[in-house]
């Protein structure tokens, strides 16, 4: 049943796995995936050309596996990716700046504002209830607020 696996040849095995690695790595991306695969592009392509037993292929791949994410980690490190909106991910961060409405008092710097729909947790200045305060901040899921002047 299984006698065509043993026809195939090893150097189709690593090529085939550093192709779907790569696939994977589109399907559910997390820059890990693309240098294991390329690990396993190397040993297919050196299985290819060198007579290469199966042990010394499982390890040259864990080899160049941990070289090559170490390499791409260094890259990345040196090439950090570049984006439009920084803040794209940082929802307090975005924040900054935005006036809104204290919907629970802030009393010995704590309290909660409401933002769009959401309500925040928020300390800074203390504010009455219904009064208006600038985002300055934020400390994770509290936003850090300042009384403004009329």
């Amino acid at each position: 049943m299984a006698e065509w696996l043993d026809s195939i040849s090893t150097h189709w095995f690593w090529l085939s796995l550093g192709l779907i690695l790569g696939a994977a790595e589109m399907v559910a991306p997390g820059f890990f995936l693309m240098w294991l695969g390329l690990a396993a592009i190397i040993v297919g392509v050196l299985d290819y050309f060198l007579p290469i037993t199966v042990a010394f292929q499982v390890a040259m791949f864990a080899v160049l596996s941990v070289l090559t994410v170490f390499a791409g980690k260094k890259f990345l490190a040196n090439n950090p990716i570049e984006t439009d909106d920084p803040k794209l991910n940082d929802r307090g961060a975005r924040l900054t700046g935005e006036i809104v409405t204290v919907v629970e008092a802030i009393a010995d710097g704590h309290g909660r504002v409401k933002v769009g729909d959401t309500v925040w947790a928020a300390r800074g200045t203390d504010a009455a209830l219904g009064s208006r305060v600038r985002v300055t901040g934020a400390d994770g899921a509290v936003l850090r607020v300042e009384g403004i002047t009329p």
